[in-house]
Protein backbone atom coordinates (compact mmCIF):
# COMPACT_ATOMS: atom_id res chain seq x y z
CA UNK A 1 0.00 0.00 0.00
CA UNK A 2 1.23 3.49 -0.82
CA UNK A 3 -0.13 6.66 0.78
CA UNK A 4 0.58 9.61 -1.49
CA UNK A 5 -0.49 13.09 -2.55
CA UNK A 6 -0.35 14.47 0.98
CA UNK A 7 2.10 15.36 3.72
CA UNK A 8 3.80 12.56 5.67
CA UNK A 9 5.29 13.90 8.89
CA UNK A 10 7.43 11.09 10.25
CA UNK A 11 8.53 12.84 13.50
CA UNK A 12 12.00 11.44 12.80
CA UNK A 13 14.50 14.35 12.69
CA UNK A 14 16.61 12.59 10.07
CA UNK A 15 13.62 12.29 7.71
CA UNK A 16 10.95 14.76 8.91
CA UNK A 17 8.78 14.92 5.78
CA UNK A 18 8.06 12.33 3.09
CA UNK A 19 6.18 12.72 -0.18
CA UNK A 20 4.71 9.21 0.14
CA UNK A 21 4.60 6.33 2.59
CA UNK A 22 4.77 2.67 1.63
CA UNK A 23 3.27 0.01 3.89
CA UNK A 24 4.02 -3.67 3.49
CA UNK A 25 2.27 -6.01 5.88
CA UNK A 26 2.50 -4.59 9.40
CA UNK A 27 5.44 -2.28 8.71
CA UNK A 28 6.44 0.93 7.03
CA UNK A 29 8.34 -0.16 3.92
CA UNK A 30 9.54 3.17 2.59
CA UNK A 31 9.30 6.92 2.24
CA UNK A 32 11.52 9.59 0.79
CA UNK A 33 14.56 8.02 -0.85
CA UNK A 34 12.92 4.60 -1.13
CA UNK A 35 11.49 3.22 -4.36
CA UNK A 36 7.94 2.69 -3.14
CA UNK A 37 6.69 1.76 -6.58
CA UNK A 38 8.95 -1.27 -6.56
CA UNK A 39 6.36 -3.01 -4.39
CA UNK A 40 4.39 -5.62 -6.31
CA UNK A 41 1.04 -4.19 -7.50
CA UNK A 42 0.72 -1.71 -4.65
CA UNK A 43 -2.65 -0.35 -3.57
CA UNK A 44 -2.49 3.44 -3.83
CA UNK A 45 -4.32 5.67 -1.35
CA UNK A 46 -4.82 9.26 -2.49
CA UNK A 47 -4.51 11.47 0.58
CA UNK A 48 -5.81 14.50 -1.35
CA UNK A 49 -3.69 16.90 0.66
CA UNK A 50 -4.28 15.31 4.05
CA UNK A 51 -1.55 14.78 6.63
CA UNK A 52 -0.21 11.52 8.06
CA UNK A 53 1.39 11.35 11.51
CA UNK A 54 2.52 8.48 13.73
CA UNK A 55 -0.49 7.21 15.65
CA UNK A 56 -1.20 8.77 19.04
CA UNK A 57 -0.36 7.14 22.36
CA UNK A 58 -2.19 8.16 25.52
CA UNK A 59 0.33 7.63 28.31
CA UNK A 60 -2.11 7.64 31.21
CA UNK A 61 -5.53 6.01 30.94
CA UNK A 62 -7.72 4.07 33.32
CA UNK A 63 -9.20 2.33 30.29
CA UNK A 64 -11.77 -0.10 31.75
CA UNK A 65 -12.93 2.61 34.17
CA UNK A 66 -13.11 5.19 31.36
CA UNK A 67 -15.06 2.78 29.17
CA UNK A 68 -17.60 2.17 31.93
CA UNK A 69 -18.15 5.89 32.48
CA UNK A 70 -19.78 6.00 29.06
CA UNK A 71 -22.66 4.19 30.76
CA UNK A 72 -22.87 6.41 33.83
CA UNK A 73 -24.35 9.83 34.54
CA UNK A 74 -21.85 12.63 33.91
CA UNK A 75 -21.57 15.36 36.55
CA UNK A 76 -18.53 17.28 35.31
CA UNK A 77 -20.62 20.28 34.22
CA UNK A 78 -22.73 20.44 37.39
CA UNK A 79 -22.43 23.91 38.90
CA UNK A 80 -23.88 23.13 42.34
CA UNK A 81 -25.03 20.30 44.59
CA UNK A 82 -28.61 21.02 43.54
CA UNK A 83 -27.64 20.83 39.87
CA UNK A 84 -25.79 17.53 40.42
CA UNK A 85 -28.74 16.05 42.33
CA UNK A 86 -31.15 17.04 39.58
CA UNK A 87 -28.91 15.46 36.90
CA UNK A 88 -28.75 12.25 38.92
CA UNK A 89 -32.49 12.19 39.48
CA UNK A 90 -33.23 12.82 35.79
CA UNK A 91 -30.82 10.09 34.63
CA UNK A 92 -32.33 7.37 36.76
CA UNK A 93 -28.79 5.96 37.15
CA UNK A 94 -27.18 4.86 40.38
CA UNK A 95 -23.58 5.42 39.35
CA UNK A 96 -21.78 8.44 37.93
CA UNK A 97 -18.62 10.49 37.86
CA UNK A 98 -17.11 13.91 37.34
CA UNK A 99 -18.36 16.09 40.20
CA UNK A 100 -16.07 18.83 41.43
CA UNK A 101 -17.40 20.66 44.49
CA UNK A 102 -14.62 23.18 45.14
CA UNK A 103 -16.67 25.99 43.62
CA UNK A 104 -20.20 24.78 44.39
CA UNK A 105 -22.00 27.59 46.26
CA UNK A 106 -24.22 25.12 48.14
CA UNK A 107 -21.56 22.47 48.80
CA UNK A 108 -20.09 20.30 50.05
CA UNK A 109 -22.12 17.28 48.93
CA UNK A 110 -23.47 14.97 51.64
CA UNK A 111 -25.37 11.71 51.88
CA UNK A 112 -28.50 13.69 52.76
CA UNK A 113 -28.53 15.19 49.26
CA UNK A 114 -28.52 11.72 47.72
CA UNK A 115 -30.94 10.30 50.28
CA UNK A 116 -33.48 12.74 48.84
CA UNK A 117 -33.28 10.67 45.65
CA UNK A 118 -33.25 7.25 47.28
CA UNK A 119 -32.67 5.92 50.78
CA UNK A 120 -33.07 2.31 49.69
CA UNK A 121 -30.90 1.88 46.57
CA UNK A 122 -27.16 2.46 46.96
CA UNK A 123 -26.02 5.55 45.04
CA UNK A 124 -22.33 6.22 44.38
CA UNK A 125 -20.63 8.98 42.40
CA UNK A 126 -16.89 9.39 41.90
CA UNK A 127 -15.32 12.85 41.69
CA UNK A 128 -13.67 14.29 38.60
CA UNK A 129 -10.20 13.48 39.90
CA UNK A 130 -11.35 9.96 40.90
CA UNK A 131 -9.99 10.45 44.40
CA UNK A 132 -13.30 11.14 46.22
CA UNK A 133 -16.54 9.20 46.43
CA UNK A 134 -20.00 10.61 47.22
CA UNK A 135 -22.41 8.07 48.71
CA UNK A 136 -25.94 7.94 50.07
CA UNK A 137 -26.86 6.23 53.33
CA UNK A 138 -27.74 2.94 51.64
CA UNK A 139 -24.31 2.82 50.01
CA UNK A 140 -22.51 3.72 53.23
CA UNK A 141 -24.36 0.90 54.97
CA UNK A 142 -22.67 -1.60 52.66
CA UNK A 143 -19.41 -1.01 54.54
CA UNK A 144 -20.92 -1.80 57.92
CA UNK A 145 -18.99 1.08 59.47
CA UNK A 146 -15.65 -0.17 58.11
CA UNK A 147 -14.58 3.01 56.34
CA UNK A 148 -11.28 4.13 57.86
CA UNK A 149 -8.07 2.97 56.23
CA UNK A 150 -4.47 4.29 56.36
CA UNK A 151 -3.99 6.89 53.64
CA UNK A 152 -7.74 7.48 53.48
CA UNK A 153 -10.07 10.26 54.57
CA UNK A 154 -13.63 9.86 55.87
CA UNK A 155 -15.38 13.22 55.98
CA UNK A 156 -17.40 13.47 59.22
CA UNK A 157 -19.90 15.95 60.63
CA UNK A 158 -19.83 17.64 64.04
CA UNK A 159 -21.27 14.48 65.62
CA UNK A 160 -18.56 12.30 64.12
CA UNK A 161 -20.90 10.67 61.63
CA UNK A 162 -19.76 10.10 58.02
CA UNK A 163 -21.09 12.84 55.76
CA UNK A 164 -21.11 10.57 52.72
CA UNK A 165 -17.79 11.65 51.16
CA UNK A 166 -14.77 9.33 51.22
CA UNK A 167 -11.35 10.31 49.87
CA UNK A 168 -8.18 8.54 48.71
CA UNK A 169 -7.63 5.02 50.10
CA UNK A 170 -11.01 5.04 51.87
CA UNK A 171 -12.76 5.76 48.57
CA UNK A 172 -10.73 3.22 46.62
CA UNK A 173 -11.23 0.41 49.12
CA UNK A 174 -14.97 1.06 49.24
CA UNK A 175 -15.14 1.03 45.45
CA UNK A 176 -13.12 -2.19 45.23
CA UNK A 177 -15.30 -3.97 47.79
CA UNK A 178 -18.74 -2.72 46.93
CA UNK A 179 -18.91 -1.03 43.52
CA UNK A 180 -17.05 -3.20 41.02
CA UNK A 181 -18.65 -4.17 37.73
CA UNK A 182 -18.60 -7.75 36.45
CA UNK A 183 -15.87 -8.79 34.01
CA UNK A 184 -18.45 -9.17 31.24
CA UNK A 185 -19.70 -5.64 31.83
CA UNK A 186 -16.16 -4.30 31.63
CA UNK A 187 -15.33 -6.24 28.47
CA UNK A 188 -18.44 -5.10 26.64
CA UNK A 189 -17.68 -1.46 27.52
CA UNK A 190 -14.00 -1.85 26.58
CA UNK A 191 -14.92 -3.17 23.14
CA UNK A 192 -16.87 0.02 22.46
CA UNK A 193 -14.15 2.12 24.09
CA UNK A 194 -11.49 0.62 21.85
CA UNK A 195 -13.44 1.70 18.78
CA UNK A 196 -13.86 5.22 20.16
CA UNK A 197 -10.15 5.49 20.94
CA UNK A 198 -9.29 4.43 17.38
CA UNK A 199 -11.68 7.10 16.07
CA UNK A 200 -9.54 9.65 17.91
CA UNK A 201 -6.29 8.48 16.34
CA UNK A 202 -5.16 6.38 19.30
CA UNK A 203 -3.03 3.33 18.47
CA UNK A 204 -1.58 2.62 21.93
CA UNK A 205 -2.00 3.57 25.54
CA UNK A 206 -0.48 3.04 29.00
CA UNK A 207 -3.06 1.64 31.39
CA UNK A 208 -3.45 2.48 35.09
CA UNK A 209 -6.28 0.09 36.00
CA UNK A 210 -4.04 -2.78 37.02
CA UNK A 211 -5.71 -2.89 40.43
CA UNK A 212 -8.95 -4.16 38.86
CA UNK A 213 -7.14 -6.78 36.81
CA UNK A 214 -7.19 -4.91 33.52
CA UNK A 215 -4.73 -7.27 31.82
CA UNK A 216 -7.16 -10.15 32.40
CA UNK A 217 -10.01 -8.07 31.00
CA UNK A 218 -7.99 -7.37 27.85
CA UNK A 219 -7.28 -11.07 27.51
CA UNK A 220 -11.00 -11.84 27.77
CA UNK A 221 -11.73 -9.21 25.13
CA UNK A 222 -9.02 -10.56 22.83
CA UNK A 223 -10.66 -13.99 22.86
CA UNK A 224 -13.58 -12.57 20.86
CA UNK A 225 -12.27 -9.36 19.29
CA UNK A 226 -8.85 -8.60 17.76
CA UNK A 227 -7.17 -5.85 19.75
CA UNK A 228 -6.74 -2.60 17.83
CA UNK A 229 -4.80 -0.83 20.59
CA UNK A 230 -1.35 -1.64 21.91
CA UNK A 231 -1.54 -1.88 25.70
CA UNK A 232 1.35 -1.17 28.11
CA UNK A 233 -0.23 -2.39 31.32
CA UNK A 234 0.51 -1.44 34.92
CA UNK A 235 0.00 -3.60 37.96
CA UNK A 236 -0.04 -2.50 41.62
CA UNK A 237 3.30 -2.52 43.43
CA UNK A 238 1.71 -4.80 46.03
CA UNK A 239 2.00 -7.58 43.44
CA UNK A 240 5.80 -7.67 43.74
CA UNK A 241 5.78 -10.95 45.75
CA UNK A 242 3.58 -12.66 43.14
CA UNK A 243 5.71 -11.40 40.26
CA UNK A 244 8.84 -12.59 42.05
CA UNK A 245 7.34 -16.01 42.62
CA UNK A 246 6.35 -16.32 38.94
CA UNK A 247 9.64 -14.94 37.68
CA UNK A 248 7.66 -12.51 35.53
CA UNK A 249 9.56 -9.47 34.27
CA UNK A 250 8.45 -6.20 32.70
CA UNK A 251 7.63 -6.58 29.00
CA UNK A 252 5.97 -9.99 29.21
CA UNK A 253 3.22 -10.44 26.65
CA UNK A 254 2.55 -9.92 22.96
CA UNK A 255 3.02 -6.98 20.55
CA UNK A 256 -0.53 -5.88 21.44
CA UNK A 257 -0.69 -6.57 25.19
CA UNK A 258 2.24 -6.40 27.60
CA UNK A 259 2.74 -6.03 31.33
CA UNK A 260 4.97 -3.02 31.71
CA UNK A 261 5.39 -1.34 35.09
CA UNK A 262 4.30 -1.10 38.69
CA UNK A 263 2.01 1.64 39.97
CA UNK A 264 2.28 3.43 43.32
CA UNK A 265 0.72 6.54 44.87
CA UNK A 266 2.54 9.19 46.88
CA UNK A 267 -0.45 11.46 47.55
CA UNK A 268 -3.92 12.60 46.53
CA UNK A 269 -4.99 15.39 44.20
CA UNK A 270 -5.40 19.12 43.87
CA UNK A 271 -9.19 18.96 43.48
CA UNK A 272 -9.70 16.86 46.60
CA UNK A 273 -7.18 19.03 48.51
CA UNK A 274 -5.17 15.91 49.34
CA UNK A 275 -1.99 16.70 47.37
CA UNK A 276 1.03 16.28 49.68
CA UNK A 277 2.66 19.70 49.98
CA UNK A 278 5.88 21.02 51.49
CA UNK A 279 3.80 23.17 53.83
CA UNK A 280 2.57 20.00 55.54
CA UNK A 281 -0.90 19.89 54.01
CA UNK A 282 -2.40 17.02 52.09
CA UNK A 283 -2.32 13.25 52.42
CA UNK A 284 0.74 11.01 52.34
CA UNK A 285 -0.23 7.65 50.88
CA UNK A 286 3.31 6.32 50.43
CA UNK A 287 6.30 7.84 52.19
CA UNK A 288 9.64 8.44 50.52
CA UNK A 289 11.21 5.65 52.57
CA UNK A 290 8.44 3.25 51.55
CA UNK A 291 8.85 4.16 47.89
CA UNK A 292 12.58 3.59 48.17
CA UNK A 293 11.96 0.01 49.21
CA UNK A 294 9.32 -0.43 46.50
CA UNK A 295 11.69 0.79 43.78
CA UNK A 296 14.53 -1.35 45.11
CA UNK A 297 12.39 -4.49 45.33
CA UNK A 298 10.90 -3.82 41.90
CA UNK A 299 14.32 -3.40 40.30
CA UNK A 300 15.45 -6.69 41.79
CA UNK A 301 12.84 -8.50 39.69
CA UNK A 302 13.14 -6.31 36.59
CA UNK A 303 10.28 -3.84 36.93
CA UNK A 304 10.16 -0.02 36.63
CA UNK A 305 7.77 2.02 38.75
CA UNK A 306 5.26 4.69 37.77
CA UNK A 307 4.44 6.77 40.84
CA UNK A 308 1.57 9.24 41.18
CA UNK A 309 2.83 12.53 42.63
CA UNK A 310 0.84 15.77 42.56
CA UNK A 311 2.12 18.02 45.34
CA UNK A 312 5.61 19.49 45.67
CA UNK A 313 6.36 17.34 48.73
CA UNK A 314 5.16 14.21 46.92
CA UNK A 315 7.37 14.96 43.93
CA UNK A 316 10.40 15.66 46.11
CA UNK A 317 9.96 12.44 48.06
CA UNK A 318 9.50 10.44 44.84
CA UNK A 319 12.63 11.94 43.28
CA UNK A 320 14.55 11.27 46.50
CA UNK A 321 13.50 7.62 46.34
CA UNK A 322 14.61 7.26 42.74
CA UNK A 323 17.90 8.98 43.55
CA UNK A 324 18.60 6.74 46.55
CA UNK A 325 18.08 3.64 44.40
CA UNK A 326 19.63 4.74 41.12
CA UNK A 327 22.61 2.44 41.61
CA UNK A 328 20.18 -0.47 41.41
CA UNK A 329 17.81 0.46 38.60
CA UNK A 330 19.89 2.61 36.24
CA UNK A 331 22.32 -0.20 35.24
CA UNK A 332 19.28 -2.32 34.35
CA UNK A 333 17.90 0.31 31.96
CA UNK A 334 14.60 0.55 33.82
CA UNK A 335 12.53 3.49 32.65
CA UNK A 336 11.08 5.12 35.75
CA UNK A 337 8.27 7.63 35.61
CA UNK A 338 6.43 10.13 37.79
CA UNK A 339 2.77 10.52 36.93
CA UNK A 340 1.41 14.10 36.90
CA UNK A 341 4.25 16.11 38.51
CA UNK A 342 1.74 18.96 38.77
CA UNK A 343 3.51 21.03 41.40
CA UNK A 344 7.31 20.84 41.45
CA UNK A 345 9.57 23.03 43.58
CA UNK A 346 12.14 24.90 41.45
CA UNK A 347 14.98 23.08 43.23
CA UNK A 348 13.52 19.73 42.14
CA UNK A 349 12.66 20.58 38.56
CA UNK A 350 16.10 19.77 37.05
CA UNK A 351 16.28 16.47 38.94
CA UNK A 352 13.99 14.66 36.49
CA UNK A 353 16.52 15.03 33.69
CA UNK A 354 19.50 14.45 35.95
CA UNK A 355 18.08 11.16 37.22
CA UNK A 356 16.51 10.08 33.94
CA UNK A 357 12.99 9.94 35.42
CA UNK A 358 10.28 10.55 32.83
CA UNK A 359 7.49 13.08 33.41
CA UNK A 360 4.16 11.45 32.55
CA UNK A 361 2.15 14.66 32.24
CA UNK A 362 -1.42 15.50 31.29
CA UNK A 363 -1.54 18.59 29.10
CA UNK A 364 -5.34 18.96 29.36
CA UNK A 365 -5.11 19.23 33.14
CA UNK A 366 -3.55 22.67 32.97
CA UNK A 367 -6.51 24.57 31.48
CA UNK A 368 -8.99 22.35 33.31
CA UNK A 369 -7.39 22.98 36.71
CA UNK A 370 -6.65 26.68 36.29
CA UNK A 371 -9.25 27.89 38.78
CA UNK A 372 -8.43 25.18 41.31
CA UNK A 373 -4.74 26.01 41.16
CA UNK A 374 -5.47 29.70 41.68
CA UNK A 375 -7.65 28.87 44.67
CA UNK A 376 -5.57 26.22 46.45
CA UNK A 377 -2.03 27.02 45.28
CA UNK A 378 -2.07 30.84 44.95
CA UNK A 379 1.53 31.11 46.17
CA UNK A 380 2.78 28.23 44.01
CA UNK A 381 1.39 29.06 40.58
CA UNK A 382 4.89 29.61 39.20
CA UNK A 383 5.76 25.97 39.92
CA UNK A 384 2.54 24.35 38.66
CA UNK A 385 2.14 22.49 35.34
CA UNK A 386 5.67 23.45 34.28
CA UNK A 387 5.72 21.50 31.03
CA UNK A 388 8.04 23.80 29.09
CA UNK A 389 10.47 24.24 31.97
CA UNK A 390 10.69 20.48 32.40
CA UNK A 391 11.40 20.02 28.71
CA UNK A 392 13.93 22.84 28.70
CA UNK A 393 15.72 21.17 31.62
CA UNK A 394 16.23 18.09 29.47
CA UNK A 395 13.47 15.91 30.93
CA UNK A 396 11.55 13.53 28.71
CA UNK A 397 7.83 14.37 28.84
CA UNK A 398 5.10 11.96 27.74
CA UNK A 399 1.50 13.14 27.46
CA UNK A 400 -1.64 11.38 28.63
CA UNK A 401 -5.21 12.25 29.45
CA UNK A 402 -5.77 10.50 32.80
CA UNK A 403 -9.11 9.46 31.32
CA UNK A 404 -11.75 9.49 32.63
CA UNK A 405 -10.49 12.50 34.63
CA UNK A 406 -10.16 14.20 31.25
CA UNK A 407 -11.47 12.73 28.00
CA UNK A 408 -9.34 10.20 26.16
CA UNK A 409 -8.46 12.46 23.25
CA UNK A 410 -4.75 13.01 22.56
CA UNK A 411 -5.35 15.75 20.01
CA UNK A 412 -7.13 17.76 22.71
CA UNK A 413 -3.92 17.42 24.73
CA UNK A 414 -1.85 18.77 21.85
CA UNK A 415 -4.19 21.74 21.47
CA UNK A 416 -4.08 22.42 25.23
CA UNK A 417 -0.28 22.28 25.37
CA UNK A 418 0.24 24.61 22.42
CA UNK A 419 -2.47 27.20 22.96
CA UNK A 420 -4.49 26.86 26.15
CA UNK A 421 -2.08 26.69 29.07
CA UNK A 422 -2.81 29.67 31.35
CA UNK A 423 0.92 29.98 32.02
CA UNK A 424 1.87 31.16 28.57
CA UNK A 425 5.57 30.67 29.26
CA UNK A 426 4.84 26.95 29.73
CA UNK A 427 3.14 26.44 26.38
CA UNK A 428 4.83 24.04 23.99
CA UNK A 429 5.58 24.13 20.31
CA UNK A 430 3.58 21.79 18.11
CA UNK A 431 6.72 19.72 17.56
CA UNK A 432 7.19 19.31 21.32
CA UNK A 433 3.55 18.41 21.92
CA UNK A 434 3.57 15.78 19.16
CA UNK A 435 6.83 14.33 20.44
CA UNK A 436 5.19 13.92 23.86
CA UNK A 437 2.17 12.27 22.25
CA UNK A 438 3.81 9.98 19.70
CA UNK A 439 7.54 9.53 20.29
CA UNK A 440 8.20 9.75 24.05
CA UNK A 441 5.50 7.21 25.01
CA UNK A 442 7.02 4.67 22.63
CA UNK A 443 10.38 5.09 24.37
CA UNK A 444 8.76 4.57 27.77
CA UNK A 445 7.39 1.19 26.67
CA UNK A 446 10.71 0.15 25.02
CA UNK A 447 9.15 0.53 21.56
CA UNK A 448 11.41 3.25 20.18
CA UNK A 449 12.84 0.85 17.57
CA UNK A 450 9.44 -0.34 16.33
CA UNK A 451 7.00 2.56 16.55
CA UNK A 452 6.54 6.25 17.42
CA UNK A 453 7.95 7.46 14.09
CA UNK A 454 7.15 6.62 10.46
CA UNK A 455 10.42 5.37 9.01
CA UNK A 456 11.17 2.06 7.32
CA UNK A 457 10.93 -0.92 9.66
CA UNK A 458 8.55 0.71 12.14
CA UNK A 459 5.04 -0.61 12.66
CA UNK A 460 2.55 1.07 10.36
CA UNK A 461 0.69 2.65 13.29
CA UNK A 462 -0.53 5.97 11.96
CA UNK A 463 -3.25 8.58 11.94
CA UNK A 464 -4.57 10.52 8.94
CA UNK A 465 -5.58 14.11 9.71
CA UNK A 466 -7.82 16.20 7.49
CA UNK A 467 -5.11 18.89 7.14
CA UNK A 468 -1.50 19.59 8.01
CA UNK A 469 -1.48 20.90 11.60
CA UNK A 470 1.77 22.77 10.96
CA UNK A 471 -0.09 24.93 8.44
CA UNK A 472 -3.48 25.16 10.18
CA UNK A 473 -5.36 26.35 13.22
CA UNK A 474 -5.09 23.38 15.56
CA UNK A 475 -8.74 23.68 16.57
CA UNK A 476 -9.72 22.97 12.97
CA UNK A 477 -7.75 19.70 12.72
CA UNK A 478 -9.71 16.43 12.80
CA UNK A 479 -8.87 12.74 12.64
CA UNK A 480 -9.90 11.10 9.37
CA UNK A 481 -8.59 7.55 9.73
CA UNK A 482 -6.40 5.34 11.92
CA UNK A 483 -4.16 2.40 11.05
CA UNK A 484 -2.59 -0.14 13.42
CA UNK A 485 -0.01 -2.65 12.17
CA UNK A 486 -0.87 -1.94 8.55
CA UNK A 487 -4.61 -2.46 9.03
CA UNK A 488 -7.21 0.29 8.96
CA UNK A 489 -9.01 0.25 12.32
CA UNK A 490 -11.03 3.41 11.75
CA UNK A 491 -12.58 4.73 8.53
CA UNK A 492 -10.62 3.00 5.73
CA UNK A 493 -10.26 4.84 2.40
CA UNK A 494 -11.45 6.06 0.02
CA UNK A 495 -12.52 9.30 1.66
CA UNK A 496 -14.69 12.08 0.29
Amino acid sequence: MILENGVIRTLDPSLPIARALAVSGERVAGGVGVHETSLASPEVVDLRGRCVLPGFTDSHVHFPTWAMTKREVKLEDAISVADAVERIRASGLHRGYGWRDAEWPDGPPTRAHLDAISRDEPLAFISKDFHSLWLNSAALALAGGDLDVPGGVVERDAKGEPTGVLREESAWRFKERHLEYTPDEYVEAMRAGMRLANERGVVAYHDKDGWIGAVGLWQRLEQSTPLTLRVWQSTPWENIPHLRELGLRSGAGSPMLRLGYLKAFMDGTLGSQTAWMLDGSGVCITSGDQLTEIVRDAAAIGWPVGVHAIGDKANREALDAFERTRDVWQPLGLRQRIEHAQCVHPDDLPRFARLGVVVSAQFTHAPSDEHLAARFWPDKLDQAYSFRSLLDSGALVANGSDAPVEELDPWAGVVAAVGRHWREDQRLTLEQALHATCVAPAWLSHDERVRGTLVPGRYADLVVLDRDPYESDLDDVHVVATMVAGRWVHNPPPWD
